[in-house]
This record gives structure tokens, sequence and C-alpha cells, in this order.
């Protein structure tokens, strides 16, 4: 009865290893297909042009739905001239545009030579969607030093000083780039890049966060209160996490080549990155704001000047 109990022992310690190696090899096979699969659409041109093209219609809905809001601000408030709305509205339409159009001929740029061409045509909408959002900062940083009685005389000049540096610093890494194209001045434009991500992220984290503190303390019964802690809540959230996965994304792209976005075979990674960094926080802060400002006499309506 004892050699009996050993050999039943010694049978089920045999299955339970027989079962995990079974299950080692299963998991192993689906990583396997899964790594195919990821591998087979990267290389595929039929599955490239699906995914740049997919990209190009969700940048040209966007664009239209920021293009009908603009208008219809427009025909609420015709007697107001180039208001931050509008023009926020404006430069939303204009970046998912120019991004659809270059998602439609995407296999084009590609092979683009000077090979300078590529560069620009990739990242001049990402530096129109930092203005564009920077924007958004400025306009919570006038609101905030107005409700606290402080001059905002420089805030303007400081948007337009910061954008203009950041524009010209990028545009000198394009020139050094046509000039010397080496490894290292990519590496340098990405990183410039993820620091201009950085500075826009803790510029909502900043702002808005403080614009979402002083609503707080409004009294409970200030009409409209409720509804814009929501607004700035939502937007702050938003934008700070999609300028901080830009940043990060930039970091690893700089030095990983298997993250590099500007290239053909990364067709998945561009889908993911530009719907997490671009795509959806672009619809949805354009969902929060799509209220219509009031026909006349608001005073907080902001005109740009």
């Amino acid at each position: 009865m004892r050699i009996r109990g050993v050999e039943l022992m010694q049978h089920a310690t045999e299955m339970m290893m027989t079962m995990s190696s079974s299950s080692s090899a299963v998991e192993a096979l689906n990583l396997k297909e899964a790594s195919s699969w990821w591998s087979h659409v990267n290389e595929s041109p039929i599955w490239q042009d699906r995914i740049f093209h997919a990209l190009a219609v969700l940048y040209g809905i966007v664009s239209i739905v920021a293009v009908i809001q603009l208008v219809r601000i427009q025909f609420r408030v015709p007697e107001y001239g180039w208001t931050t709305q509008k023009v926020f509205h404006f430069l939303n339409f204009v970046v998912n545009g120019v991004r659809a159009v270059v998602f439609v001929f995407r296999r084009n740029v590609q092979f683009m030579h000077p090979e300078i061409l590529q560069h620009i045509l990739l990242d001049v909408p990402s530096l129109a969607f930092f203005t564009t959002y920077a924007l958004l900062v400025l306009f919570w940083a006038e609101i905030y030093y107005q409700a606290r009685a402080v001059s905002t005389d420089g805030l303007r000049p400081g948007f337009f000083t910061i954008n203009a540096v950041v524009y010209v610093v990028q545009i000198a890494l394009w020139l050094v780039l046509w000039w010397k194209p080496v490894r290292v001045m990519v590496i340098i434009s990405k990183m410039f890049f993820a620091g201009a991500s950085l500075f826009a992220a803790l510029g909502f984290l900043l702002y808005g966060g403080r614009l979402f503190l002083m609503l707080q303390r409004f009294p409970v019964e200030s009409k409209g209160r409720r509804k814009k802690l929501q607004e700035v809540g939502y937007v702050t959230t938003i934008c700070f996490t999609c300028f901080l996965i830009r940043c990060i994304m930039m970091c690893f792209a700089a030095f990983d080549e298997g993250a590099n976005l500007d290239v053909l075979d990364h067709p998945i990674l561009n889908f993911i990155y530009y719907l997490l960094v671009e795509i959806l926080p672009s619809s949805l802060v354009l969902f929060i704001l799509r209220k219509l400002p009031p026909k006349r006499g608001i005073t907080q309506y902001h005109q740009v000047r």
C-alpha cells in the first residue's frame, strides 16, 4: 500500500508537470502568434496604407467638427472679431486637416528628398498642436489673473515669445539636420520637442489646477460653478496626460529605433500614438468646450487683441 501511494504521488506530480509544461507551451505559442501578427501588419504595405488612411479619416473628422464649431460661433457672435475661442477652433481645424492630408500621402512623404522635407511635414503639425493648446493655457491664465485683479499685460507677449522661441529653435535644428543629416541631430530634435511637450503639460497642470482650485472656492450657489469645475478639471486632465505621453514617447523614439514614429513599418505604433496624443484629446476637448458663447453683453468673453 505504501508503495502504491508513492506511485500515485509520482504519477500526480508527473501530470502536474505535464500540464504546466503544456500551459507554458500554449502561452509561448500565443505570444509567438501575437508577435507574428504584429510583424505581419507592420511589414505589409497594404496594412500600412490601411492604418495610415484610417488615421487620415479620423483626423479629417476632427477637423470638420472643429470648423463646424467655428462657423457656429461666428454665426452666434458675428459682432466679435477673432476671439480666443475662434482662434482655438481654427487652429484645431488647420492642425487636424494638415495631419489628414499628410497621412493620406504618408507613403509619398516617406520617399521625399531631401530627407529634411519628411521631418518638416511630420513635425510642423506637432508644433501647431503645441501652439493650439498653449493658447488654451493662455486663456485660463488670463481668467485666473483677472479674477485675482492681477495685471495680465505680460501674458500675451509671453505666449508669443515662447512660441517664437520654440519655432526658431526647431527651424534651426531642421537647417542643421539638412546641412548635416546625422543621427545625433535627430535625437536632439526629438528631445527638444519632448521638452516642449513637458513644458505644455506643466502649463496645464499649473494654470488648470489654479483655476480649478479658484472655482472650488466660489459659493456653491454660483451660477455655472459646477459645470465650469467639470470643464476645467476634465480638460486639464486630458491635456496634461496627452502632452506627458508625447514627452515620454519622444524620449523613447529618440534613442530606440523600435519606437521610431517617422517610418512606414511602424503603423500600429503610429496609430496608437496619434490616437492617444492628438485625436482623442482633440475630440474630447472639442466636445467638452462645445458650448456656444452668449450672444451679447458678457464681459468674460475674451477677444484676441
